[in-house]
């Protein structure tokens, strides 16, 4: 069966992808430069040869760059609208010596300082990322070996690399002794790939076998390994719905209250004249209301307290807005080695060669014997061990280690012949004795095993001893087709399970064999896993990819670069898309994703650039995460409700209390009364709320539909409680206090409709706010500390009324304004 030659990283040309990392240059692997000695391949460069090198900057050294500088950090979170605002009015306050109305000041401080440890910790991990950790290296210069630290080694260095190594500069073979590198953490092949002369190695790749020299062709920042660091600390927020939402609503706040304070504080003052510090306090108490500072305050909270909450579940969140990620996600992107499966072999099974079960315990005890007289370290060696319990009577008199040039290992036993696993198409030019039929029939059925994404040996048996050059015995007999594949994680399939019913779509994208793919992503149940996509064959059009990307669900031999393009593509057709991997493969696509999500036991890279670590690298922690995330965003929603209809009401208020030249009906501690009682407090509880409800898109439309219907109310109710308090001419202290009942009454009417169902500790929250409002309206001290008087009984029944009939009209218009807005979603229109 013929294979199609691997893309490898190193074989794209640099900047041939618009947006994609830039690999080595080709042209650097296949450029032989004149001024190398004819015996280079055994001298190496030359002390004059490394010194015109170094002169030149041609040495791997990187200049270590920060992923943001602490200043940038400082400046971005004491900087910006939200500071400026609440900021500008607490300077105010106080310059007019009242401390006790800057009380606001403190939300301010608050999330400054949470806005900048957080990001603070995400700039230590991201400076700790590297993909190289080895610290020395073996060079060969004017033909003697030597070692070196990693730092020294110059463009066109002859290295020396055998089993364990670390590759610490990209290069091209020079020479192989069975070579075999593991570039799965790069590349995402399950596999080590057997290197010979001409071939490319990455930095950041492992020896697992054999040894060879190579030629650096790539050092300091031109390396892969360095390329995919760099672009892996370039910082970047989370990206959060709810943030982007909250600063949405700052922007329009920002706009309006310029005119709405020029207006409202002329009013003030001309109403005011003799007390222009009481004129002042009242402006700021009015523009403080119009901004959601508890719910900027309150969303940083609720991020923090779920990030304990999914750490007890050992799940790390190194970035808060993370939280609401999941809830978000429409596709989730999979990395197949390390996050479906744990990244070692089982075996799969075993087939007898001729077809019956006759000599399957002979078989059985074979493969035991094998591995058990066998030197440790081969990875199929160690599956068969644990698979098959050493045999008694079984005496190895020899042994033939595995190697990768031949293919094959084996053991002599005492009067039981030799017995040989490996290849099937080396094995089976041997078997001399046997029928061509059964060779073509037991290489059918490895081809037929092979396109399922197996992996595939042959057991064989030979009455002859090894000969001396330790090649195959003649006459060898096929026993057994043995097969392994990765172990799939025993709750993957749960867990894909559970997406699929949550309506997330599923994508696995692997560097692995696509046919390889396809089987384990059959066995865990996505969808349409049968027609997997060769990757190599992708056209590179952004419509293209983002047509195929959208349609298909198997990918194999994706390379880092395409995986974050895949990435890019979902996202530019609405997705929000979340990644999951553990190899240095994966970086640049969780990176880019909406989402990372890094298993714990995943390279340092991963890690670092991942907004969550599944610590105790369970899949299936993954719906708690989603639960988490939604209930997060279903009260949050609710939340912002509560406080976004206060900004309304309050600028509504301050506006037509401005037209009519009446003084603000309201103290800032009338605010704070009303705020905490029908807001600040049952907005806390809340937040913490239970919630199983789906995220839906829309989030700030579907708050400002209630919002503005509810803020226009409360303002209608409370401006006509003022107009009849006055025209019953109630003193000033009365008029407020009416307006203060009025408000209260529709803000709790607000908070009911919220907190449905009624009969629930949620409307009992309801009640115990009334309660409260109650007290302090009863309570003489309470009613003197917020300067609070009781109107007369006239006065009281008709604000109540005025409440009522505005309770009736909030109702109504939330009601037909939610069904406009399902009605637009339900259409495609939202």
């Amino acid at each position: 069966m013929r294979r199609k030659k691997r893309l490898h990283p190193t074989d794209i040309p640099a900047g041939s992808v618009k947006g994609r990392a830039t690999s080595p240059d080709t042209a650097a692997y296949n450029r032989r430069p004149a001024e190398l000695d004819p015996g280079y391949e055994s001298r190496g460069l030359s002390e004059e040869q490394v010194r015109e090198r170094t002169d030149k900057g041609l040495i791997n050294q990187v200049r270590e760059k920060s992923s943001r500088p602490l200043s940038h950090i400082i400046r971005a979170n004491v900087f910006n609208r939200f500071n400026a605002l609440l900021g500008t009015l607490a300077i105010v306050v106080l310059v007019l010596d009242s401390p006790r109305d800057a009380l606001f000041g403190m939300v301010l401080v608050f999330n400054t300082l949470i806005g900048i440890v957080q990001e603070w910790r995400a700039k230590r991990v991201l400076d700790r990322l590297s993909i190289l950790t080895a610290p020395r290296a073996r060079v060969i210069r004017q033909g003697r070996i030597r070692e070196i630290s990693k730092e020294e080694i110059v463009l066109d260095d002859l290295l020396e690399v055998s089993s364990g190594d670390q590759i610490p500069v990209d290069g091209r073979v020079i020479a192989s002794e069975g070579l075999e590198v593991d570039e799965s953490l790069l590349t995402g092949e399950s596999v080590p790939v057997l290197k010979h002369a001409g071939d490319p190695l990455l930095s950041g790749s492992f020896v697992v076998s054999g040894r060879g020299r190579f030629r650096a062709t790539a050092v300091g920042e031109e390396a892969y390994a360095h390329k995919l660091v760099a672009q892996a600390k370039r910082f970047a927020l989370a990206s959060s719905d709810l943030r982007r939402s909250i600063d949405t609503v700052l922007k329009y706040v920002t706009w309006i209250m310029v005119p709405v304070a020029a207006l409202f504080a002329a009013s003030q003052l001309w109403v005011q004249a003799s007390s222009l510090r009481e004129a002042v306090i009242s402006t700021v108490a009015g523009l403080v209301g119009m901004v959601p500072e508890g719910l900027v305050l309150l969303t940083s909270i609720v991020f923090a307290v779920s990030a304990v909450v999914l750490a007890r579940r050992n799940v790390l969140v190194q970035e808060l807005p993370a939280v609401e990620g999941l809830a978000r996600v429409t596709v989730i992107c999979l990395d197949k080695t390390g996050t479906i499966t744990e990244g070692v072999l089982v075996l799969q099974g075993v087939e007898c060669a001729d077809e019956s079960e006759n000599g399957v315990d002979e078989v059985r005890e074979a493969l035991g014997a094998l591995a058990a007289s066998l030197s440790p370290g081969n990875v199929v060696q160690a599956v068969l061990a644990e698979s098959f319990p050493a045999p008694e009577g079984w005496e190895a008199v020899s042994m033939v280690p595995f190697s990768s040039l031949r293919k094959w290992s084996g053991a002599e036993f005492r009067g039981r012949g030799c017995w040989v696993l490996g290849a099937p198409e080396i094995l089976l030019r041997t078997t001399n004795g046997e029928s061509p039929e059964m060779s073509n029939r037991l290489l059918r059925r490895v081809d037929e095993l092979a396109e399922k994404g197996f992996r595939v040996l042959l057991l064989a048996k030979s009455e002859q001893s090894f000969p001396k050059d330790r090649s195959l015995p003649k006459e060898l007999k096929p026993e057994a087709i043995v097969t392994f594949m990765e172990k799939v994680r025993h709750d993957a399939a749960e867990t894909l399970s559970y997406f699929r019913e949550q309506g997330v779509s599923i994508r696995v994208m692997s560097g692995d064999n696509p046919r390889t793919v396809a089987t384990v992503a059959s066995m865990v149940g996505v969808p349409e896993a049968e027609n997997p996509v060769d990757a190599r064959e992708i056209p590179r059009g952004e419509e293209e990819l983002a047509r195929i990307v959208e349609e298909r669900t198997v990918y194999g031999r994706v390379m880092p670069e395409q995986k974050r393009e895949m990435v890019r593509a979902l996202q530019s057709r609405g997705h929000v898309v979340a990644m999951t991997g553990d190899g240095v493969n994966d970086t640049l696509a969780l990176k880019e994703a909406d989402l990372g999500i890094a298993m714990g036991s995943g390279a340092p890279s991963t890690k670092a650039v991942a907004q969550l670590v599944l610590l105790d690298n369970k899949f299936a922690t993954l719906p708690g995460v989603v639960a988490e995330g939604r209930r997060v965003m279903a009260n949050m929603e609710r939340v912002a409700n509560l406080f976004l209809t206060k900004t309304v009401y309050v600028a509504l208020l301050a506006l037509v209390i401005s037209l009519a030249r009446w003084p603000f009906p309201l103290l800032p501690r009338h605010v704070t009364v009303v705020g905490s009682l029908t807001i600040g407090v049952p907005a806390f509880v809340l937040s913490f709320a239970p919630s199983r409800r789906r995220y839906r898109p829309g989030l700030l439309r579907r708050v400002m539909s209630f919002s503005l219907p509810a803020g226009v109310v409360a303002t209608s109710a409370t401006f006509m409680a003022v107009a009849m308090a006055h025209s019953n001419r109630a003193p000033d202290g009365e008029v407020r206090t009416t307006a203060v009942i009025v408000l209260t009454c529709v803000g709790l009417a607000v908070l009911g409709h919220l907190s449905r169902p009624v009969f629930t500790w949620k409307g009992g929250l309801t009640a115990v706010m009334g309660c409260a409002f109650a007290g302090i309206l009863l309570l003489p001290w309470l009613r003197d500390f917020f300067q609070l008087f009781l109107p007369s009984v006239p006065v009281m029944l008709q604000a109540l009324g005025i409440a009522a009939v505005h309770i009736l009209l909030l109702e109504l218009s939330v009601r037909y304004a939610e069904r406009r807005v399902f009605a637009a979603v339900e259409g495609g229109d939202g």
